[in-house]
């Protein structure tokens, strides 16, 4: 494939029988688009003093759909051609039936620019890639002849795409990503522990592979290794726990950020449908999706439908004011969309999806709220996690985290888990920290078999009455 702009009317398809194929699938229907995507990624994995993995991928194709009351037809093919949008047309239309909609306007245009248009992969030659991944991996064994393994990655893409309406309408966006992590293993008396560091956002690759960036990194991630040698059973019961910042704010993403999307409310599978209006957290507490942070790697100049990106406003000191909606759901809903309609690839149907979620800062100083813990886990990093939507409830792991007693932080604690529901949460957060911050750029989103890369952030929080599972008791 060529790597020459993307531009699909020009080299794959005339305009104008694009529009004519999918004014026939969406006549008679409430609303519908043609999706064109191309996407390039690279991806480079250093493990154990050796390039494990190398891949370059590239793809290109299109979707189809037709949207009538709750029902979406949706088509897609990996070639764009007439005759391909025609049988899409087609079979697209079958969710039409008889028509009897009313197209919806289509979103605006909007002049923003969120980031820039590069390309994360020219900014430096493969053989430059790997000689870095080779210096990572020399460093950080240089640093603590206790470090047994390390594994790096840099992974870069760019995601073109181009949007066309059947009011002929046409929005265009390229989106670039890159991302940089790194893994350690260290080992001391026969025990083993790891500890890991990443970045990443829509950007090139060249601050990245900056010395002082990947240099903090792997001290970060040795660092999280060498505390987790220390680290004794985690206590089990119920107890208060304060969250750090930035990252950890991925169980707000999880227990509560899929809850306030737009499709879990209107179908009355959310634990928060119904309440729109009511308080359902903890005065202070102010929650918001916002995907026109530049550069970040949940932001979207406009969604995957062509609505501009937003700063919505989802919980109001306490109070739910709002969802996350795609346009669908928005207009059964009878609401505005919030520029939420997000996709994984052309071969994915559009779905409520979150940006870059966060909590915004209270006032409480963070050592204070430590200090107020009589009996609890002082949680800094976090790995995976399970959320049930119609409940709320979680269950989040433990990467770093810390037993404190009497106001006192004591030994690290390996084997955390969190365990509660989010509706509770929100309700028993005790104090919320002045000390606000995104996470590094390292999020992914599952949902519906679908990933798309997010962003999430809060203040330290301190939370009451949480269960913590652990092997101490």
């Amino acid at each position: 494939m060529t790597h020459a702009p993307f531009r699909p009317f020009k080299t794959h398809i005339d305009e104008a029988a694009a529009l004519r194929q999918l004014k026939a699938a969406t006549e008679g229907a409430d609303d519908g688009e043609l999706f064109f995507e191309r996407r390039r990624s690279e991806t480079l994995g250093f493990d154990d003093g050796r390039l494990r993995t190398s891949n370059y991928n590239a793809s290109e194709g299109f979707g189809l759909r037709a949207v009538r009351g709750e029902t979406a037809g949706y088509a897609h093919s990996s070639e764009i051609s007439e005759a391909a949008i025609l049988r899409a047309s087609a079979t697209a239309r079958l969710a039409v039936g008889d028509g009897g909609g009313t197209l919806a306007d289509g979103p605006q245009h909007t002049n923003r620019k969120l980031y820039a248009d590069t390309d994360p992969m020219s900014d430096a030659a493969f053989p430059v890639k790997v000689d870095l991944l080779r210096e990572i991996d020399s460093f950080a064994r240089a640093l603590d002849p206790r470090v047994v393994q390390v594994s790096a990655s840099l992974a870069a893409s760019l995601q073109e795409i181009e949007i066309l309406r059947p009011d002929g309408t046409r929005f265009a966006d390229i989106r670039p990503m890159a991302r940089m992590n790194v893994s350690i293993i260290v080992e001391q008396n026969g025990r083993r522990e790891s500890g890991s560091s990443g970045a990443g956002g829509r950007h090139g690759l060249e601050g990245l592979m900056a010395p002082e960036h990947w240099q903090a990194a792997i001290r970060e991630a040795l660092r999280i290794a060498v505390v987790n040698l220390e680290a004794v059973p985690a206590p089990a019961g119920v107890m208060d726990v304060v969250l750090g910042s930035g990252w950890p704010g991925i169980l707000l993403h999880e227990a509560i950020g899929h809850g306030l999307e737009g499709d879990f409310n209107r179908k009355g599978t959310s634990a928060f449908a119904g309440l729109m209006g009511k308080q359902i957290a903890a005065k202070g507490v102010t929650v918001l999706d916002d995907g026109t942070i530049p550069d970040r790697r949940g932001s979207i100049t406009f969604d995957d439908e062509g609505t501009p990106s937003a700063k919505n406003t989802l919980i109001e000191d306490g109070v739910l004011v709002g969802y996350m909606q795609d346009r669908q759901n928005a207009r059964l809903m009878g609401v505005a969309p919030t520029g939420n309609g997000r996709r994984e690839s052309h071969a994915h149907i559009p779905m409520p999806r979150m940006t870059n979620t966060y909590m915004l800062a209270g006032d409480a100083a963070p050592d204070a709220m430590v200090a107020d813990l009589k009996d609890g886990i002082y949680a800094v990093g976090f790995g995976g996690g399970q959320v049930d939507i119609t409940n709320g409830k979680f269950v989040f792991s433990c990467t770093e985290a810390y037993r404190v007693q009497n106001g006192k932080i004591g030994s690290p604690v390996k084997g955390a888990t969190l365990i509660g529901d989010g509706a509770t949460a929100l309700k028993h957060i005790r104090g919320i920290g002045n000390d606000f911050a995104l996470d590094p750029g390292i999020g992914n989103c599952g949902k519906a078999g679908q990933w798309v890369p997010v962003g999430v952030g809060q203040p330290s929080l301190m939370i009451g009455g949480l269960t913590v599972g652990g092997a101490a008791i």
